[in-house]
């Protein structure tokens, strides 16, 4: 069986070079062409030799994606991106452009299992987990597409981040290492919907990433309505899982809470936020929720957003609405994706 060398630390391909008597140096080639020069396959390994590349091509698995479809923004240049997996399963990711660098978000999971009531991704289900290569092949592919280095890495896209826990930890420390990309973990952001012992797991390997929480509601009540989640992890087990994230890492907690009409943006909810964020440090960011035609769920208005916000500014709450990026493509996460994934239903009927 072939090995997924694109997975594969530094150390562990200098180990597997040993094997076959090929010298050090080659692995640290090999990787340079793989996580520097972000080569799409064996062939394009100059200074390796022919015969080298082809036992290589032989022996191991070259995980690359294909791309599918490329939406991009007329209102602000950011474009979506649609993968095909080697498998033919599809991922989604996203390249935005800010004043601070550029950003993708990228996908942890072929579909999600977590059920979140709002998102799109969790239609159709989990199919599996990606790989390391997987998610660091979208950035790669974004970044050889666009010509653009990208700065900054957001793991928010489909799927739960810390339900693929090991492959996730691999990607984290494959983009930092300084013989890759070298992205800084300070401009890395994983979101969760609140696994609490993975949380408290990833706290203890103390990395210097921001930890985002999408929290969605301040009552265990309403949020079981939001996210399934929720009955299993309640807000007395999950917020103190993030004080202890922070008291191992000293890194501010982001708390995703996406803004649901009639739902939660009452001024009841707005004392309640106030009262969960005062308790450790930590970072609000209001997200108007983006509407999918599978739920009857409506965006809060332009006016209760903004009362929203002001009331947690008003209690010394640091608070931002997330800019929109995208507006006039599919740009909630997992819409593209099933957009596709109904297109070849229906070819495929047309055709029985």
């Amino acid at each position: 069986m072939k090995k997924d060398i694109k997975s594969m630390t530094l150390d562990e391909i200098t180990e597997e070079m040993k094997q076959y008597s090929i010298p050090a140096f080659r692995a640290k080639q090999l990787y340079q062409w793989m996580h520097v020069k972000l080569a799409a396959g064996f062939d394009e390994m100059t200074n390796l030799s022919k015969q080298m590349r082809e036992e290589f091509s032989d022996r191991y698995i070259y995980t690359t994606l294909k791309t599918i479809r490329i939406q991009e923004s007329k209102l602000d240049g950011t474009k979506k991106f649609l993968f095909s997996l080697q498998d033919g399963n599809l991922v989604e990711s996203v390249f935005m452009r800010y004043h601070h660098g550029n950003s993708v978000c990228i996908s942890s999971q072929v579909g999600c299992k977590m059920g979140c009531r709002f998102c799109a991704s969790t239609l159709d289900g989990w199919e599996r987990n990606l790989t390391a290569a997987e998610m660091l092949e979208q950035i790669y592919a974004i970044t050889r597409i666009t010509g653009e280095r990208v700065s900054n890495v957001v793991v928010m896209g489909t799927g739960e981040p810390l339900d693929n826990y090991d492959n996730l930890i691999r990607f984290l420390h494959m983009l930092t290492d300084e013989n890759g990309l070298h992205v800084s973990q300070r401009n890395i952001t994983v979101s969760t919907c609140g696994l609490v012992p993975r949380i408290r797991k990833l706290a203890e390997e103390k990395l210097q990433i921001t930890l985002a929480l999408s929290l969605h509601a301040t009552t265990d009540e309403k949020r079981k309505k939001l996210m399934p989640i929720a009955e299993k992890y309640s807000l007395e087990e999950v917020i103190p899982a993030c004080e202890f994230y922070f008291e191992k890492t000293g890194r501010r907690i982001t708390f995703e809470y996406s803004l649901v009409g009639g739902v939660n943006d009452t001024k009841e909810d707005a004392q309640e936020l106030c009262a969960i964020a005062s308790r450790l440090n930590c970072h609000v960011n209001l997200i108007p929720v983006n509407p999918i035609k599978e739920r009857n769920y409506t965006r809060s208005s332009h006016h209760e957003i903004e009362a929203f916000k002001n009331k947690l500014e008003k209690n010394r709450i640091n608070v931002t609405i997330r800019r929109e990026m995208g507006q006039d493509i599919d740009g909630a996460c997992g819409q593209l994706r099933r957009r596709q994934l109904q297109q070849e239903t229906h070819e495929k009927g047309e055709t029985c």
